[in-house]
């Protein structure tokens, strides 16, 4: 098994056909893909992302970090949300993702997150994260 993150990306015109979709339309839709991921076992985690002009923006371009409200620039496309899931392969990942309930116009970029036993096991760092892991119970 490896875990995924599922990461919604939306385009100012996908959000705006989902600001005019029925919220109770939208949360069944939500609720009876998660309900799927549940029974199947494979739903680590999910969450939506506020609206973009609530963040803010931490810049590393320039000698010191310079940190402005959201939304971003130029950007075309914004992350509103993630699943994270436990699954065999990249390929379920990518059946789960053409499964979700998405608008017109948004996109699901899938991408594998790499287990601690991929890093060198000797590195103090990686020693002091699988110490906490094991510490929290996410080992």
């Amino acid at each position: 098994m490896a875990k995924y993150m599922l990461i919604w990306r939306s385009t100012d015109e996908a959000n705006a056909k989902m600001a005019n979709t029925d919220f109770g339309e939208m949360l069944e839709k939500v609720g009876r893909f998660n309900d799927e991921l549940i029974r199947a076992g494979v739903l680590l985690a999910a969450e939506g992302l506020d609206d973009a002009s609530q963040g803010v923006v931490v810049d590393f371009t320039g000698e010191a970090p310079v940190v402005t409200d959201g939304p971003y620039g130029e950007t075309k496309e914004l992350f509103n949300g993630f699943y994270v899931v436990d699954v065999a392969s990249k390929e379920e990942a990518v059946e789960w993702a053409k499964r979700a309930p998405s608008a017109e116009g948004t996109k699901i970029e899938i991408r594998r997150i790499p287990t601690i036993d991929e890093f060198p096991q000797d590195n103090e760092w990686i020693k002091k994260e699988r110490a906490w892991r094991e510490e929290t119970g996410q080992l």
